[in-house]
This record gives C-alpha cells, sequence and structure tokens, in this order.
C-alpha cells in the first residue's frame, strides 16, 4: 500500500516563540520615551514682543540720504570737472563760515538734528508693534500674536454675558485691563464679583505671553433729563 501523497491528513509543528530566547544584538524592544517639545524664551513658555519691521522710517531715511549723497557727489563731480559749484552748495559754505557756532539757526539746525538722531535710535532700540500682544509659545516652530482690540471685544463680550449689566467698554493695555460697565439691575456687589470670576478665567482664557492686570468697574446707569 502506497502513502497518501499532498499534504492532506497531514500536520505541521508551528513555531514556539520562547520568552527567554536570546534578543540580539538590538536588545529586547522597549516602548518609545515621549518627550515634550521644548520651550522657548523662558521655562513657562512666554514669548518676547513681535519687532516692527519699520518699513516707513527705513524708507524715509534712505530716500533722504540717497538724494542728499547724489546731489554732493553731482556738485563734487562737476567741480573736478572745472565747473562752477552749484549756488546752493556756495551759499551753503558761505553761510557756515559766517555763522558762530551759538547762532540762533544753528542751534535750531542742531537740536533738529539730535531730535531726529534720538528718534531713529529710539526706533532701532524698541520693538514697537505694541497693539500686537504675544501669546504663550508651547512649541519651538509655533509663535503666536492677539491684536489688542480682538482681546478687548473677547473681555466685552464676556462681560455682556453677565445678569445686570447693560454696557460694558473695555481699555487693554500690555499689562492693565480697565473693564467699565453699567449695570441696571442686581447689587453692584454681586455683579462686580461675578465680573471678577468671569473675567479672570476669559483673561486666562486668552493665552497671553504675560496676561494683563484685570481692573473692574461697576456703575449705575446715569439718570435722564
Amino acid at each position: 500500500m502506497s502513502e497518501p501523497g499532498g499534504s492532506e491528513g497531514t500536520t505541521q509543528p508551528l513555531p514556539v516563540i520562547d520568552k527567554g530566547a536570546d534578543p540580539g544584538p538590538w536588545g529586547p524592544a522597549e516602548p518609545a520615551a515621549y518627550e515634550p517639545a521644548p520651550v522657548l524664551d523662558g521655562t513657562d513658555g512666554r514669548s518676547r514682543r513681535f519687532w516692527s519691521a519699520r518699513r516707513v522710517p527705513a524708507g524715509i531715511v534712505a530716500a533722504v540720504v540717497l538724494v542728499a549723497s547724489a546731489a554732493f557727489l553731482y556738485d563734487v563731480a562737476a567741480v573736478r570737472a572745472h565747473h562752477p559749484a552749484m549756488r546752493w552748495r556756495r551759499e551753503l559754505a558761505r553761510q557756515l563760515a559766517r555763522r558762530p557756532l551759538d547762532d540762533t539757526w544753528v542751534l535750531v539746525g542742531a537740536g533738529v538734528a539730535a531730535v531726529l538722531g534720538l528718534w531713529l535710535l529710539v526706533l532701532a532700540l524698541t520693538p514697537g508693534l505694541r497693539r500686537l500682544l504675544p501669546m504663550l509659545r508651547p512649541h519651538p516652530d509655533v509663535r503666536a500674536g492677539l491684536h489688542r482690540n480682538a482681546a478687548a471685544l473677547v473681555l466685552r463680550d464676556r462681560a455682556m454675558e453677565i445678569a445686570g449689566v447693560q454696557s460694558a467698554r473695555v481699555r487693554l493695555r500690555r499689562r492693565r485691563a480697565e473693564v467699565r460697565t453699567i449695570a441696571h439691575f442686581r447689587e453692584l456687589d454681586e455683579v462686580r464679583a461675578d465680573l471678577d470670576v468671569v473675567l479672570s478665567d476669559a483673561v486666562r482664557g486668552l493665552g497671553l505671553s504675560r496676561p494683563p492686570a484685570l481692573s473692574v468697574h461697576v456703575a449705575r446707569p446715569g439718570r435722564k433729563g
């Protein structure tokens, strides 16, 4: 009798995983440890202010310097080519040679130049964009800012949700948020307490890098007539 051919009626052993086997040169597999993204500009995620490009002042200064330099260069080249100097440069040289240092016009010109120079230094050393409030920066690749008017509008809307508040006006600065409301019913102390709780939560919800201090004022509407 011959044995049946093929794989019918045969059983193959399954592979067995030995837990104590050698893991190989890479060692046992371990779950990858999660590390949060580093926080920039401080350990608490605070972000510095945005710097303005100063395109308009830079353009004005560049244009003035370019025009003045071109005029002086043209006049100097004309003199080198044995042509007479321009009238305005001869007059300027004559006035500078004739007027003493304590002359009124000399002092006025020096004062204007000093003010312009100080203005340029202030523009160069300050960030500008005071209406753009920096927000918290939890990720190094993300940097966001919130416009001051938008933040004030959020606080005003939250204040209007309080029962008894008839109108609200918010003045938001970089370090202080001043909220003035008119309450036409309920006790003023109760309205102020609700406003403190709600607006404090709203300020935290804005996610600003430096949350402004909150100042709440509640008053009754004035009498008509």
